[in-house]
């Protein structure tokens, strides 16, 4: 069984990803399909919905990276981490906690929260 910290690094590489060629390869690595991802801004069903969001938030906040925020934990088929948001060097702009529910060793739904995010988001 896949440790909780490896498919939550695996699901932020993903998010970290800017090549559209191997993010989709990754989306297909890390979630099943049928999948979904809802937070409080947005909300994508499928590989290819999901791959729209990860290449908006490149397009809207370039050069931020995702990150790990302390260990994941899973518990049977659910996983929950916490990540950061920013630039290198810099304190993270963004925080939040992820929730997902896991086929085998794979993503198939995840519920974002927000934890600290500037107003104009």
């Amino acid at each position: 069984m896949t440790d909780a910290t490896t498919i939550a690094e695996r699901y932020l590489a993903v998010w970290n990803e800017i090549d559209a060629e191997r993010r989709r390869a990754l989306i297909t690595e890390a979630w099943t399909e049928p999948c979904s991802y809802v937070d409080p801004l947005m909300r994508g069903e499928g590989h290819e919905e999901i791959d729209a969001l990860v290449a908006a938030v490149h397009n809207r906040l370039p050069g931020f990276r995702f990150k790990l925020a302390g260990p994941a934990d899973r518990y049977g088929d659910k996983l929950r981490f916490s990540w950061s948001l920013g630039t290198e060097g810099d304190e993270p702009l963004i925080k939040g906690t992820d929730f997902a529910i896991l086929d085998g060793e794979r993503l198939k739904t995840v519920y974002g929260f927000l934890d600290q995010a500037p107003a104009s988001l």
